[in-house]
């Protein structure tokens, strides 16, 4: 997709605030005592900014010029390295860390996913975690992408939006295909300007992200259905894992763990 729309990011932080999601990503730092972290997917970089800390180096990686614009502006920016890119700008072997929340994971489609596994596997130093959710596609939460269930209308900072999701595609690999419909009527105008987005989600169950991170070389891997580490259940909305680079550097079997 194009980038983003600088005015739909201003509502980005109001729309997606920081909550349990971010509680889990600072504690499992600590838990590591991660001294390097990248948040690769950064986005306006609530969390990275949370990550930074003394004696910690945080990296923040995103494709979107407007969304780096507008993180590198926000307080606290100082403390972190901000890089346009993908995850080949991660570089190697340097990592404690490397998170991505929200959507990010689910936002690298295909072959570029298995390529981004394999570069942040590269990024870690020996022994290092990687962490990230995605959506259980057994909850099939697109079939509620409708105009119909997610119409609304709201007055922002930006102007009155009216907005609303439609699913153009459902691919037979779990790739879901949608576009975001945003009419939005300025301050002093009088008609509305009609700002559309494009995106690919990609569905991926359980064990098929685990063969994934076992393929790109991790070992160990913990998944779990919520924030709070609740056990993984079939109806779980969340998948949230954490797969760990073997300290020895030499791959093995995946050892996937699922803590009930």
């Amino acid at each position: 997709m194009a980038d983003y729309d600088p005015r739909l990011v201003r509502l980005y932080d109001t729309d997606n605030p920081g909550g349990a999601d971010h509680d889990f990503f600072r504690t499992l730092a600590d838990e590591v005592d991660a001294r390097s972290i990248v948040d690769l997917g950064c986005g306006t970089g609530v969390l990275t900014v949370a990550l930074a800390a003394p004696e910690r180096t945080v990296v923040g990686i995103d494709p979107s010029s407007s969304m780096l614009t507008f993180a590198r502006a926000r307080p606290g920016a100082e403390r972190v390295s901000w890089r346009l890119g993908d995850s080949g700008t991660i570089g190697g072997a340097e990592a404690d860390l490397v998170v991505m929340s929200g959507n990010t994971a689910q936002h690298i489609v295909g072959m570029a996913w298995h390529r981004a596994l394999a570069d942040i596997y590269r990024g870690l130093r020996p022994g290092g975690s990687l962490a990230f959710e995605r959506r259980n596609p057994t909850a099939r939460e697109w079939e509620h992408w409708t105009r119909d269930k997610t119409y609304s209308t709201r007055q922002t900072a930006v102007g009155d939006l009216v907005e609303w999701f439609e699913v153009t595609s459902v691919g037979e690999t779990g790739d879901v295909a949608f576009t975001s419909h945003n009419l939005l009527t300025a301050p002093g105008e009088q008609a509305p300007e009609t700002i559309t987005e494009h995106a690919t989600l990609a569905f991926r169950g359980i064990d098929e992200v685990t063969a994934d991170l076992g393929a790109a070389g991790f070992t160990s891997v913990e998944a779990w259905g919520g924030w709070h580490r609740e056990p993984m259940a079939a109806t779980s909305p969340l998948m949230i894992f954490q797969a760990r680079r073997p300290e020895s550097g030499i791959r093995g079997t995946v050892n996937l763990r699922v803590p009930g």
